[in-house]
C-alpha cells in the first residue's frame, strides 16, 4: 500500500494532505524520514511517526476509554464537552464509507456516569456489542441514596416494570457489599435503565460507574479521560458468545 494511502486510512487527512506530510519530511519509519508518498509498504504491523507522534497501523480501530463525569457521548454535545475531544485527531477523522467519520462510541453513558466505554469504526462490531439480542453483560457500580436491602435485590433480579414498557426488565446479577453500594449486571441498555430500575424499587442512584463489559474490565491504571487500543485478544474475547452472568454470592 502506498504510504500516503496508509496515512489516509488512519485519519491523517485527505490523500493530498497525507502526500504533503510525507513530502515535507514529517513521516518517519524506524527513525528515518520517508519522503516518497508512493513508497510501497506492508501496512500490517507498521509503526511510524507523524510530526513526532508515534502511531501504528490498525485496519480497524478498537479502543477503550475511561469516561470521566461531565462529558457527553455525542458528536454534537448540548451542555458538556464531548468524549470525542479526549481522542487524538486521527481517531476522529478515520474515513468510513457510508458512515460518520472516525470511531463511534458503542452505546452511551449519561454525562454524570463514569467508566468503561468502547469505541470503534467497525460497524459489525458496533452491532454485535450494542444489540440486546447478543446479551453482552455490562457491570455497573451503583452508589445508592438509601441502604440497599435484600427485598430490593430480589425485585431487581425478578424484574421491574419501567414506565415506557410493560415487559419487565431484570438484572442478570445483583449483589451488595456495603449498605450504599450495589453491583448490577445488565444485558440490555434501555435509556437511563439503571437509574429507573433503582427508582422502581424505591431507591435512587447517587453515583454510577461502569466497570466491565463482557470479560473486559476497566484497567486500574487507566485514569479518567485516558484511552488505549484494545489488544487482538481483547477484541476476540468481546466477539465471543456472551457467558451467562454469575449469580450473586
Amino acid at each position: 500500500m502506498h504510504l500516503q494511502d496508509i496515512l489516509y486510512t488512519q485519519g491523517f487527512g485527505t490523500r493530498r494532505v497525507c502526500a504533503g506530510l510525507v513530502q515535507q519530511g514529517h513521516v518517519t519509519i524506524e527513525g528515518q524520514a520517508v519522503t516518497d508518498p508512493f513508497a510501497d509498504l506492508d501496512p500490517e504491523g507498521l509503526h511510524y511517526t507523524v510530526q513526532g507522534t508515534a502511531w501504528a497501523y490498525h485496519e480497524k480501530a478498537y479502543l477503550m476509554l475511561h469516561k470521566p463525569a461531565g462529558t457527553e457521548c455525542s458528536q454534537k454535545p448540548s451542555t458538556y464537552p464531548s468524549i470525542y475531544t479526549l481522542l487524538p485527531s486521527p481517531l476522529r477523522l478515520r474515513p468510513n464509507k457510508g458512515a460518520v467519520q472516525g470511531v463511534q462510541a458503542i452505546g452511551r453513558l449519561d454525562q454524570d456516569t463514569t467508566g468503561l466505554l468502547l469505541l470503534t469504526d467497525d460497524g459489525q462490531f458496533i452491532h454485535k456489542m450494542g444489540s440486546p439480542k447478543h446479551h453482552v453483560p455490562k457491570v455497573y457500580e451503583v452508589t445508592s441514596k438509601h441502604p440497599v436491602d435484600e427485598a430490593q435485590i430480589a425485585k431487581l433480579l425478578a424484574g421491574v416494570v419501567l414506565d415506557d414498557d410493560p415487559k419487565p426488565v431484570r438484572a442478570a446479577a445483583c449483589e451488595s457489599d456495603s449498605p450504599l453500594h450495589l453491583r448490577l449486571t445488565l444485558t440490555e441498555g434501555k435509556y437511563h435503565q439503571v437509574k429507573r430500575m433503582l427508582a422502581a424499587v424505591g431507591n435512587r442512584v447517587e453515583g454510577l460507574h461502569r466497570s466491565r463489559i463482557g470479560d473486559l474490565a476497566l484497567p486500574d491504571d487507566l485514569a479518567p479521560g485516558q484511552w488505549r487500543w484494545l489488544t487482538a485478544d481483547q477484541v476476540a474475547a468481546l466477539r465471543a458468545p456472551a457467558k451467562p452472568a454469575k449469580p450473586p454470592k
